[in-house]
């Protein structure tokens, strides 16, 4: 069954990125941002995409102060910032308009080190999964995304 999706996907047009299953069962992703590689957490539950503070050096973010307050993941009220017209690619699917939040990370990577997983520069949220008309394949690991 699952060949048989793979194969009508990338018929229909889709790109196949893999996705790596941590400790934390959460999947890993790797995607570029404005031709930065770097890894996030694929969390179909955020809202908007995101990065770390420091993560506006990393990728070259035009970052903006924002009145939006963070909640997730265990905290509340966490202070952002944003960034607006950047580029990202996964696998071989690309957008050059993103929207990314900049928050204090510090939780959710001091979470994965606790779990012998990998910490990570953000999360890929449901805007990028929409955007790319998203479909995840749980089974295989597979993220598929329509180009």
């Amino acid at each position: 069954m699952t060949e048989k999706l793979q194969q009508f996907l990338l018929e229909k047009g889709y790109s196949k990125t893999k996705l790596k299953l941590t400790k934390t069962n959460h999947f890993e992703i790797k995607a570029s941002i404005n031709g930065k590689n770097g890894l996030f957490i694929l969390d179909t539950g955020a809202s908007n995409s995101c990065v770390g503070f420091e993560a506006s050096k990393t990728f070259n973010l035009k970052v903006k102060d924002s009145e939006i307050m963070a909640a997730g993941a265990g905290a509340i009220n966490m202070e952002t910032k944003m960034s607006k017209k950047n580029k990202i690619k996964i696998g071989k699917w690309k957008y050059d308009k993103v929207i990314l939040v900049l928050f204090n990370l510090t939780h959710v990577n001091t979470a994965l080190i606790n779990h012998n997983a990998k910490p990570v520069d953000g999360i890929i949220g449901a805007d990028i999964l929409k955007k790319g008309k998203a479909i995840i394949d749980y089974d295989k690991k597979h993220l598929y995304l329509k180009l």
